[in-house]
């Protein structure tokens, strides 16, 4: 919400400083986003007058012009404008002075003849033909009737750029600071001061409004009050040079002065209005509705749009004029050939206003301030001052009367003040006397303790409301620092614990945090090759998504990775090393929400190959303290390569995959790099996670060692080989380790040849080479059992 200062000192008098301004409004609770002051781009740009005007000796359209700035001495200013005649006031760039946009004016010389500064038009000053109706467009700007164009004042104060603007980020539980109003009166509580608005009058007497207008509102829940007023005669014409000013110094380019004092009333007080041209109305007649099935309109910005029965809609005896609260129709625009007004001042539903213009896709001023939630009494006063500022501006005649349907609770909410409670919430001493004082001046009704709130501040509900008013008028600097009063007790949360230490480990072995959207397009699943009828398509869908690519919750986290690792890749990053701990969203039948699951994904490309990817998988379990993980071919996966892929588990427990991405799928990501991704299940880690690290003394007997190669098929995989050799020698077993594998035509077409380090120990005493001979024997008769392998002649 903008905010002129000049307008603020119109309202609430007080020798304001505008930085140590924002700086008291921000200890008071209101929030500023940005101070500027509208002249900051001008400098040293003044009034002048024309005295003199010759042709230019040596050039057919240029002027040689003696200009008179207040001083004794005139300047010669040559200008190529053709609008001017001796007499103009005129603004005048003085030598070395400065316009918007950085330009600079010095003085020189213009075919051999002194010129010392420039006279401006309007577009040179930053303004637009909205704000100096009847300028010349391609001429220099004329002040002869502005009666502050004195001579040698500075222009910015002729041009209302003597203005600092406050921008206040205004919280959804304040619609009434969407006001000047609304600022002017916190402003005023701030400095100890009283502000109360003055009250419209409004002397009619244009006959009387129920002989040309009726009003019916078919949805009471939805338009809890409708208030009209009827001008006739109306004179279509640019806004006196002061409300120009406001709104432009507010953001609001002036139009004319019927489209103005709504703008002006809608910033003034915060409630939105609409004007209707009467002759468009046809029967005379104003119905708030809902909108028909299948019904078009088409709104003030063009566009033509599709309604539906949950939209609220302002319509004549025929047809909807108006969406309710968002915009109005062009069937029913203000133009300059509008003799009779309506004034709309109405109070809407805010989830109704919210989701039509969400639906319409819609954002206007008007929605925004509705959406909020506004006063329903509100409506009466601002179309009371609309009608003040036609007959101050002679803009038309105002019927005499008013349509006011009120159908909202205007009951007011009454709390009691206990004084004591609000100390010890606050942790200060504040007199009951100071209290009652901030909530006068905040314009609550004082009855004793009982305070009544008033109907603007619908924030105010309860106890903490009358707290916060207290603490934010006392000063929050004026609180003292204190402990918190009572014992603490933090419990730990070992799944957080857990999801930091996974951090810490991938920090430390190279990897960098990802974090991506948890929703996904359904073309997602298509990237990556899923069956048609895999389950990870069935998905919990957005209501309203931001697009159609990101419309599902996601059921897998390797679109998301991937996206991130194709990126890099596509932009030349020659490695990562990449990772990101998030959730899938599986949905559960009967069940609103969906089963939320925690993912951890790692990607990689670059200088890494499947067997690095794995050494990360399984120095990520040893430091988790996990048990031996077991990788077992996966060749059934359409998003990873079939050779190229592993499940991973332990003790039985699937925990994930792991494996190259399928060249299909890096080609539907568009890059050519090899990555390698590795999906795990948090739970599943977590659930195998190990205790606290037990020490080990160092070996104090000695190891010993048996090599063996085995011959097998070629369906035999290591892992398998591992598994009997660890069973059969037992609690003997230190490691082994594969050393070789060989292939040839003795060993036979279809078998290799596989070599292991085999290394035992026992704790407690020096094993003889009839225990290494008995154990690696066991391991024999159970590698020929389970896998056919045979020791190599």
């Amino acid at each position: 919400m903008l905010l002129s200062m000049n307008w603020l000192k119109a309202l609430v008098p007080y020798a304001y400083d505008p930085h140590r301004y924002i700086a008291d409004m921000t200890m008071s609770g209101s929030k500023v986003e940005t101070l500027q002051y509208l002249g900051s781009e001008i400098e040293k740009v003044v009034v002048g007058r024309v005295d003199a005007m010759e042709r230019h000796p040596d050039s057919d359209h240029l002027w040689v012009c003696m200009v008179d700035i207040g001083c004794e001495e005139k300047l010669q200013i040559i200008t190529g404008a053709q609008n001017l005649k001796v007499g103009d006031i005129v603004p005048v760039a003085l030598d070395q002075s400065r316009l918007p946009g950085g330009v600079e004016i010095h003085k020189g010389k213009l075919r051999g003849l002194e010129s010392n500064g420039m006279l401006c038009s309007y577009q040179e000053l930053g303004l637009t033909e909205h704000d100096v109706p009847g300028a010349c467009e391609h001429g220099i700007l004329t002040l002869n009737d502005d009666p502050d164009a004195v001579l040698g004042r500075d222009i910015r104060e002729v041009l209302g750029f003597d203005d600092w603007v406050v921008d206040f980020e205004i919280t959804p539980n304040r619609p009434d600071c969407l006001s000047i109003i609304g600022l002017a009166r916190e402003s005023a509580v701030t400095y100890g001061l009283r502000y109360v608005p003055e009250t419209p009058k409004v002397r009619g007497g244009a006959g009387r409004i129920e002989d040309v207008l009726k009003v019916r509102v078919d949805e009471p829940a939805l338009c809890p009050r409708y208030t009209a007023r009827v001008v006739k005669n109306v004179h279509i014409e640019p806004s006196p040079k002061w409300m120009r000013d406001r709104l432009r110094a507010c953001g609001v380019r002036p139009i004319n002065n019927i489209v103005d004092i709504t703008n002006y009333v809608m910033l003034e007080y915060g409630q939105p209005m609409h004007s209707f041209d009467y002759a468009c109305l046809d029967g005379g007649e104003i119905v708030v509705r809902r909108a028909l099935e299948g019904e078009q309109m088409q709104t003030l910005d063009e566009k033509p749009h599709n309604l539906d029965t949950d939209m609220l809609v302002i319509a004549d005896s025929h047809r909807a004029v108006g969406v309710a609260g968002v915009m109005g129709g062009a069937n029913s625009e203000i133009t300059d050939a509008t003799r009779m007004v309506v004034f709309e001042s109405a109070n809407f539903d805010a989830t109704s206003i919210r989701l039509t213009s969400r639906r319409l896709g819609m954002r206007t001023e008007a929605s925004g301030r509705f959406e909020k939630g506004l006063d329903t009494r509100n409506t009466l006063a601002a179309v009371e001052r609309a009608c003040e500022l036609i007959e101050m501006l002679g803009a038309g005649e105002v019927c005499d009367g008013i349509i006011d349907i009120d159908n909202a609770d205007s009951t007011p909410r009454v709390l009691t003040l206990d004084v004591a409670r609000i100390n010890r919430f606050l942790g200060v001493e504040v007199s009951r006397e100071e209290m009652l004082h901030i909530f006068d001046l905040l314009g609550f009704e004082l009855n004793g303790d009982l305070l009544t709130v008033p109907s603007w501040r619908l924030d105010v509900e309860q106890f903490v409301d009358l707290a916060e008013e207290v603490a934010r008028f006392h000063g929050y600097d004026k609180i003292p620092t204190t402990l918190y009063a009572g014992a603490t007790r933090f419990t730990p949360n070992a799944a957080v614990d857990f999801d930091d230490r996974l951090r810490e480990i991938l920090c430390a072995l190279g990897y960098t945090e990802a974090q991506t959207f948890s929703f996904i397009g359904p073309k997602s699943f298509d990237r990556i090759r899923l069956a048609p009828d895999s389950p990870l398509r069935h998905t919990a869908r957005l209501r309203n998504p931001l697009s159609d690519e990101m419309s599902v919750m996601r059921t897998t986290m390797l679109p998301s990775i991937l996206d991130v690792a194709a990126r890099n890749a596509n932009m030349k990053n020659k490695n990562a090393r990449i990772y990101e701990l998030g959730s899938i969203y599986t949905p559960v039948e009967g069940e609103r929400l969906p089963k939320e699951s925690k993912v951890l994904t790692i990607a990689a490309y670059g200088s890494v190959d499947f067997f690095a990817v794995k050494g990360i998988v399984e120095a990520l379990a040893m430091e988790l303290g996990m048990d031996r993980l077991e990788f077992s071919a996966c060749r059934d996966n359409p998003s990873y390569h079939p050779g190229r892929c592993a499940r991973i588990s332990v003790n039985g427990d699937e925990l994930g995959v792991m494996g190259q991405i399928h060249p299909l799928v890096a080609q539907n990501y568009n890059t050519s790099a090899e990555i390698y991704t590795v999906e795990l299940d948090v739970p599943a880690l977590f659930a195998h996670k190990g205790g606290l690290t037990q020490y080990k003394p160092l070996a104090k007997f000695p190891a010993v060692s048996r090599d063996i190669a085995l011959v097998c098929a070629e369906s035999v995989t290591a892992a398998q080989l591992e598994s009997c050799i660890r069973a059969g020698v037992g609690t003997l077993l230190e490691s082994v380790e594969l050393f070789d594998v060989y292939r040839s035509e003795q060993i036979g077409e279809g078998r290799k040849s596989m070599a292991y380090t085999i290394t035992m120990r026992d704790p407690t005493r020096t094993l003889t080479d009839a225990d290494a001979d008995a154990a690696v024997s066991r391991a024999l008769a159970l590698l020929e059992k389970d896998t056919g392998a045979v020791l190599r002649a």
